[in-house]
C-alpha cells in the first residue's frame, strides 16, 4: 500500500488539537472529536498534555483513504518543545500549518515555517477561527502572503473538478506549456491538477484554506483537498534504510525506537544495521495510532513504524543501509539549568533517569560537571523544565527542583591552531595530530583527513572521525560547547600490536583540548531576531528601551496606528524584556522573538570571570607517554616535545 506522512505544526492556541480531532473524526480513526480542555484529545493521551491543556509530545494516527494509507503526525506547538517538533518534522512529506484568524501569523509560526523552508517540506495553511468576529479574509490572506511567502495560494472554492479562476491563473503562472495554453483558451482540468501536484511538491504553490476545527466547518473538505494534492510513496526492493525521529518507552519499560523507512523494507526477526555498525534483531514492529498498536509484519517504504529491539539508536540516527550518518537538529536550546535532589536519592539514580529521558530528547544534553557533583541540562524554557520535573517524579519516584535558568554560551576559535593527543600507557598505543580552524558561522563541527593512508590505515582514519563527532566538546573558556569549527586529521601513529580502539578516543579527544589550550577561543551568545508592533504614544519609551539593550534595529515600517520595528539583541538582555514590553504598552503591543545565530558575546569579560572555569580540571589536555614500562603524564604545553610526529605549522 502507498504511504504518506502528513504532519501538524503551529504557533501555540492556534487550535492545531481541536482541528487534528476533528481531521481523525473524518478519517473514521476515532467518533468524536476530543477538546483539549476536556482532556480527551486523541493525540494528547499523555497525563501531563491532558493536566497542561498543550501537546508535549510528538504523536501520530494512521488511517486509509481512497487506497493510501496516512500517517497523521501531531507536533507540539509551544514553543519550549521546538526540538520535539523538528525531529518529527524530518520524516514528514507534507506539512500542514494552522494559522489563527483572530491572531494572525505569530513568531512560533515563522520559526515554524522557517524550519520547513530549511527542510524544504511543502506546506499547506489552513486559517482557523474564521467564525471569530471581525475576520477579515482579505486582511488575515495579505498576512500569510507577507509573513509566510507571496506563494501562499487562496484555495476556497476547490476540493476537485474546475478550478476556480485565480488558481488557474496561479498554477499556469508557474508553467510556462501550461500559460501558453491558457492565452489561447485551452484548459484541461487533469493538466491542471497534475502540475499543481507537482508545484506543491517542489513547494512553488502553497495552498492556503479555511475554516473553524470548533465548528467543523472546512475541516471535511481540506481533508479531501490533501487527499487529492498530495503524492505518495510506493514500496521499493532496494535495501532496508531508516531515519530515527523518536524514542519512547511503553508501559511495561520496554524501549521503543520510531523510524520512517526511506527505502526498501524490514521484517520482525530481521538483523538491522546501527549506527555503531554493529547489529541488532527486530523483536517486534509495531505500528502505531495514538496510544495504542497493532503488530506489523513488515515495515514497508514511506511507514512510520516502532521496533523493540534496537538498542543505541537515537533520534537523528539513519539505521540500515546509511547506518552512521546522522541527521543535525537546529532547534537548540538556550538555556540551561542544575538538577537539584534530596540526600536521600543516590546521584547515580538521578544520572541514570536523566540519562534515559536524554535517550528520547536529545536536546536535553545532560552533563556532570568535572566534580562528578552537579548535573546540568539543556532546556528551551521554564515550562520544560516543569514538565522534566514533574516526568522525574512519575517515572522514575524522584522529586527534583532545578536553578535557575541561565544563558547557554556557545565557544570557537579566531584563528587556526594545532594540537596533539598521546595516549600510550602499557600494552595501549595512539598519537593523534588535528588542526582545529575556524568555520563558517552555524557549520558546528566538520571534519577532514590530510592524512595518507601510508601512514595511517583508512579504519584509524575513520575511527578518529567518529570520535570527532561522538562527542560534545567544551571549550576552554566557560566549559560551553564547541561549534563552527573544522577538525582536520594531519598525522596520525598506531602500533601494530598494541593499538585499540579506546586507545583512538583517548588520543583524538586529547588533541582537541591540547589544540583549543593554544587556540584564541572566541566566547559565543545566542542573538534573538525580534519584531515588535508599538501604539505610537509608547513609541519614544520602547525605543529607548531598545537602544539600552544595545539592539541593532532596522529603520522603523509605521503600520496602522503605530510602528513595527525589527532587529536583532543579545538574549541575554531581551529574554526578561516581554513582560517589561506589554507593561510599556499597557498590553496593546505585541512581540514576537527566536534564536537567530550565535554571535562573539559583548561582554565576554565578565561572563567568563563568572563562570570561573578551570579547562584543566574538565577534559583533559595532557597526554601519557610511556617509559621504562610504565605510563606517565605529560603536561599539555610540553606535549609537543614527547611527540612521535613532527609538528606540521
Amino acid at each position: 500500500m502507498n504511504n504518506t506522512i502528513i504532519g501538524i505544526l503551529a504557533h501555540v492556541d492556534a487550535g492545531k488539537t481541536t482541528f487534528s480531532e476533528q481531521i481523525l473524526r473524518h478519517a473514521g480513526v476515532i467518533r468524536t472529536a476530543g477538546r483539549v480542555d476536556h482532556g480527551d484529545a486523541f493525540l494528547d493521551a499523555h497525563p501531563l498534555e491532558k493536566q497542561r491543556g498543550i501537546t508535549i509530545f510528538s504523536d501520530q494516527a494512521t488511517f486509509e483513504r481512497g487506497g493510501r494509507r496516512f500517517f497523521w503526525v501531531d507536533t507540539p506547538g509551544h514553543a519550549d518543545f521546538a526540538a520535539e517538533m523538528e525531529r518529527s518534522a524530518t520524516v514528514l512529506d507534507y506539512a500542514v500549518v494552522i494559522v489563527s484568524g483572530a491572531e494572525g501569523v505569530q513568531s512560533h509560526t515563522e520559526t515554524v515555517w522557517a524550519m520547513l523552508r530549511r527542510l524544504q517540506l511543502p506546506a499547506f495553511v489552513f486559517v482557523n477561527k474564521t467564525d471569530r468576529a471581525g475576520f477579515d479574509a482579505g486582511a488575515s490572506l495579505s498576512d500569510v502572503k507577507r509573513r509566510l511567502s507571496p506563494d501562499c495560494v487562496d484555495m476556497r472554492g476547490y476540493t476537485g473538478g474546475k478550478m476556480p479562476d485565480q488558481l488557474i491563473e496561479a498554477v499556469a503562472e508557474r508553467d510556462e506549456a501550461l500559460l501558453d495554453r491558457l492565452l489561447s483558451g485551452d484548459y484541461d482540468a487533469d493538466a491542471w491538477l497534475t502540475a499543481l501536484r507537482r508545484q506543491i511538491g517542489r513547494r512553488e504553490i502553497f495552498p492556503v484554506y479555511w475554516g473553524s476545527a470548533l465548528n467543523d466547518a472546512g475541516v471535511r473538505e481540506f481533508l479531501d483537498a490533501l487527499c487529492l494534492l498530495t503524492g505518495d510513496t510506493a514500496s521499493d526492493d532496494q535495501p532496508f534504510d531508516a531515519l530515527v525521529y523518536k524514542v519512547r518507552r511503553d508501559a511495561q519499560g520496554n524501549r521503543l525506537t520510531f523510524f520512517k523507512v526511506l527505502a526498501g523494507s524490514v521484517a520482525a526477526r530481521e538483523e538491522v544495521a546501527l549506527p555503531s555498525g554493529a547489529t541488532a534483531k527486530v523483536n517486534e514492529l509495531r505500528l502505531y495510532s495514538g496510544a495504542k498498536y497493532r503488530p506489523a509484519a513488515r515495515a514497508e517504504k514511506g511507514m512510520l513504524c516502532a521496533a523493540a529491539g534496537l538498542p543505541e539508536a537515537r533520534p537523528g540516527d539513519h539505521i540500515g543501509q546509511s547506518a552512521g550518518r546522522r541527521n543535525r537538529f537546529e532547534a537548540e536550546p538556550m538555556l540551561a539549568s542544575t538538577v537539584m535532589w534530596g540526600p536521600e536519592v543516590p546521584a547515580g539514580k538521578v544520572l541514570g533517569a536523566l540519562k534515559q529521558l536524554e535517550e528520547e530528547d536529545p536536546a536535553l544534553n545532560v552533563s556532570v560537571n568535572a566534580a562528578g557533583d552537579a548535573i546540568d541540562v539543556n532546556v528551551m524554557g521554564p515550562i520544560q523544565l516543569e514538565v522534566l520535573k514533574q516526568l522525574m517524579l512519575d517515572r522514575f519516584g524522584i522529586p527534583v527542583a532545578f536553578g535557575r535558568l541561565r544563558v547557554m554560551y556557545m565557544e570557537t576559535i579566531a584563528a587556526p591552531a594545532v594540537g596533539i593527543g598521546h595516549y600510550e600507557p602499557l600494552r595501549h598505543y595512539a598519537e593523534v595530530q588535528l588542526r582545529l580552524s575556524p568555520g563558517p558561522r552555524g557549520s558546528g563541527i566538520t571534519f577532514e583527513s590530510k592524512c595518507h593512508v601510508d601512514e595511517l590505515s583508512l579504519n584509524w582514519q575513520r575511527l578518529i572521525e567518529t570520535h570527532v563527532f561522538e562527542k560534545k566538546h567544551k571549550g576552554v573558556l566557560t566549559g560551553a560547547r564547541l561549534t563552527d569549527v573544522k577538525v582536520e586529521l594531519l598525522h596520525g601513529r598506531s602500533h601494530l600490536k598494541h593499538t585499540e580502539g579506546g586507545d583512538f578516543r583517548q588520543s583524538t579527544y586529547r588533541a582537541i583540548r591540547n589544540a583549543l589550550m593554544y587556540a584564541e577561543s572566541v566566547l559565543l551568545e545566542p542573538v534573538c531576531r525580534f519584531e515588535l508592533r508599538v501604539p505610537a504614544e509608547d513609541y519614544g519609551r520602547v525605543m529607548g528601551d531598545l537602544t539600552r539593550m544595545q539592539t541593532e534595529l532596522e529603520p522603523p515600517a509605521p503600520e496602522g496606528e503605530g510602528f513595527t520595528l525589527r532587529g536583532e539583541a543579545a538574549f541575554r538582555l531581551f529574554s526578561d524584556y516581554i513582560a517589561d514590553f506589554m507593561a510599556a504598552t499597557h498590553g496593546r503591543g505585541s512581540l514576537r522573538c527566536r534564536l537567530d545565530h550565535y554571535a562573539p558575546c559583548r561582554d565576554a569579560e565578565a561572563v567568563i570571570a563568572e563562570a570561573d572555569y578551570n579547562p584543566l580540571a574538565d577534559d583533559t589536555p595532557d597526554s601519557v607517554f610511556c617509559s621504562h614500562g610504565a605510563g606517565f603524564t605529560v603536561p599539555w604545553d610540553q606535549v609537543r616535545s614527547y611527540a612521535h610526529t613532527p609538528l606540521e605549522k
